[in-house]
């Protein structure tokens, strides 16, 4: 079991981390932060996403049992996943998951849709490798982020497909209420139903 700490947290900007974030719209924002810092704490390090790490990351999500509650299911075929991919490099915010310490690729998640308007951006489109299904990954992996971008926003936003209820119940557990139902339109993959939830800075920091 991964061990829920706070520890060693290291933050890294980087040149190269992208400050542009794209709406599903198409339309560019600029966050007067970075979307894509490297993290890391004692058990998870998340590393900007990078146009070579496709091979690496296909390896992980060719499992179809990975994607059995995701809205887009068929993800697990290369071409399917090749456009997932394309649309994780242009959101500016997507991340590889590594398991510490051995190093070990688990998967995938991403921060986007940021809005001045509210102040607020997403957290989403993560996936991990069945083995790490119910071993604690996921929530180390949303309070590393979590941490991190409630220094700069104070909202944070979840698309949860409708019929996951696997990760409904997830961020559920982390204090996420849930707002309302809307149509997603994704990067070359058909629209579907999701339910939006959100946590506000105020309660994370309770």
């Amino acid at each position: 079991m991964l061990r829920l700490s706070k520890r060693y947290t290291t933050i890294n900007f980087g040149f190269l981390s992208p400050f542009i974030q794209f709406h599903m719209t198409g339309q560019q924002i600029i966050a007067p932060f970075s979307i894509q810092p490297l993290l890391e704490n004692a058990d998870v390090k998340l590393l900007p996403l990078k146009e070579d790490d496709f091979e690496q990351l296909y390896a992980v999500a060719s499992d179809p049992d990975i994607w059995q509650m995701h809205p887009n299911r068929n993800r697990y075929e290369q071409p399917v996943f090749k456009t997932f991919f394309e649309g994780a490099l242009q959101s500016g915010g997507a991340f590889l998951c590594r398991v510490l310490p051995s190093g070990g690729l688990a998967g995938s998640t991403r921060f986007y849709n940021y809005s001045p308007d509210d102040n607020s951006i997403f957290i989403g489109y993560t996936f991990y490798a069945t083995r790490f299904w119910g071993t604690g990954l996921n929530t180390q992996v949303k309070k590393l982020m979590l941490d991190y971008i409630f220094r700069f926003v104070n909202i944070v936003y979840f698309h949860v497909g409708a019929e996951n209820y696997r990760s409904q119940k997830a961020i559920e557990k982390l204090g996420a209420l849930k707002l309302k139902e809307e149509w997603i339109a994704y990067h070359g993959e058909p629209d579907r139903l999701n339910f939006v939830y959100c946590i506000r800075r105020e309660q994370w920091s309770l």
